[in-house]
C-alpha cells in the first residue's frame, strides 16, 4: 500500500515539474510539449485514428516504428521510434532567434502493455534509454507513453522498453494480434492549444494595397504600414525572426504571404501489429517440427538401407 502511494506521489510530482518547466523556462515557446496534449485530451488518439499532436503540428512528416513481430508473456522488448530530419536546419524560436529542433513522441500500446521497470532492463537497454525520460500519459493510462521534448540531433531514434502482459495473471489480455500506434514530431507547432497561431507560420497580408513604410525592430519585430484601396492606413506587425519577402512601395493582395514559411518541422504517425504468442503453442510447434524432421530423417535412412539391400541382392 505504501509503495503504491509512493508511486502515485512520484508520478504527480513528475507531471508537476514538467508542467512547471513548460511555463517558466524559455524553451516552452520553442516547442509543443506533450504536456499540452496530456492536459487537454483524455486520450491522445481520436476516434478517427488521428493523434491529437497533429492539431498543433500542421505539417506532415514521416515517422517510423520498429517492433518485433511477436513476443512472449512477461517479456521485455524494445520498440524504436524513428523521427528523421535534416539536422542542419534551424527553426525560429518563440523569441525570434534561430535554434535547433527538438523531437517528441507518443506511443500507444494495447491495454496491459506498459513501460518496463528499470530492474528488468538489460545493461544494453539501459544504455539505449539513458538519454530520454519516458512517462505514462496519465497515472491511469500506463499503456500510453510520451517522450519529449528532447534534443533532436541526438534523439532521432527513441527507444521504448516495453513489458508485455501475461494472460494467465491478467484475464483482460489474450493471446492475439495487437496494434501499436505512434506519433512523432520534430520542431515547433503552428498552433498553440488555445487556438492562437505561433510565430512558426508564414504571415499573410490582412488587406490589399500598397506598402508605405517598413520599420524593423530586432526585439519587437517588423511593422508594416499598408495603404488599402480606400486610402486608409493599416498597420500590421510581424514577429521578429521571420524573413520579409515584400518591400516598400510594393502592391500586395489580401492573404498574400508577407514572409517566407519558417516551418522546417512536422508531425507524422504510423502503426504496426505485434502478436502476443502463447508459449505452449510455440513449444508445440517446436515439438511438431522436431518430430517431422526426425521422421523425414528416419525415412531417408530407411530408404538408403533398402537401396543397399537391393544392390547387394542384384550383385549376388
Amino acid at each position: 500500500m505504501q509503495i503504491k502511494l509512493f508511486k502515485q506521489i512520484k508520478e504527480k510530482i513528475g507531471l508537476f515539474l514538467v508542467s512547471t518547466l513548460g511555463v517558466f523556462l524559455p524553451f516552452n515557446e520553442a516547442n509543443a510539449f506533450p504536456i499540452y496534449a496530456q492536459q487537454a485530451y483524455t486520450n491522445p488518439r481520436e476516434a478517427n485514428g488521428r493523434i491529437v499532436c497533429a492539431n498543433c503540428h500542421l505539417a506532415s512528416k514521416p515517422v517510423e516504428l520498429e517492433a518485433p513481430q511477436s513476443i512472449l508473456p512477461d517479456q521485455v522488448f524494445e520498440t524504436v521510434v524513428k523521427i528523421p530530419y535534416d539536422t542542419s536546419k534551424k527553426q525560429v524560436l518563440g523569441n525570434g532567434k534561430k535554434g535547433g529542433l527538438n523531437v517528441g513522441a507518443v506511443l500507444i500500446l494495447p491495454e496491459g502493455f506498459k513501460l518496463a521497470p528499470k530492474d528488468k532492463l538489460s545493461t544494453e537497454l539501459k544504455a539505449k534509454t539513458s538519454s530520454v525520460y519516458i512517462t505514462p500519459y496519465s497515472p491511469k493510462q500506463e499503456n500510453i507513453l510520451v517522450v519529449g521534448p528532447v534534443a533532436g540531433d541526438k534523439n532521432q531514434d527513441i527507444v521504448f522498453p516495453i513489458l508485455s502482459p501475461n494472460p494467465e495473471t491478467n484475464k483482460s489480455v489474450h493471446f492475439l494480434k495487437y496494434p501499436l500506434y505512434v506519433g512523432g514530431n520534430r520542431g515547433r507547432g503552428q498552433v498553440y492549444p488555445d487556438g492562437q497561431k505561433t510565430n512558426n507560420n508564414a504571415y499573410l497580408s490582412s488587406v490589399s494595397g500598397k506598402v508605405v513604410t517598413i520599420n524593423v525592430d530586432e526585439k519587437s519585430g517588423t511593422k508594416l504600414s499598408i495603404e488599402d484601396t480606400t486610402g486608409k492606413i493599416v498597420e500590421q506587425t510581424i514577429p521578429a525572426g521571420l524573413d520579409l519577402i515584400v518591400g516598400k512601395n510594393d502592391f500586395i493582395n489580401i492573404d498574400q504571404p508577407l514572409t517566407l514559411d519558417p516551418n522546417v518541422g512536422g508531425f507524422g504517425q504510423t502503426e504496426k501489429e505485434i502478436v502476443l504468442q502463447n508459449p505452449t503453442r510455440v513449444l508445440g510447434y517446436v515439438a511438431f517440427a522436431f518430430v517431422t524432421m526426425l521422421t523425414q530423417t528416419l525415412l531417408v535412412l530407411k530408404k538408403k538401407q533398402f537401396e543397399k539391400v537391393q544392390a547387394a541382392e542384384m550383385n549376388f
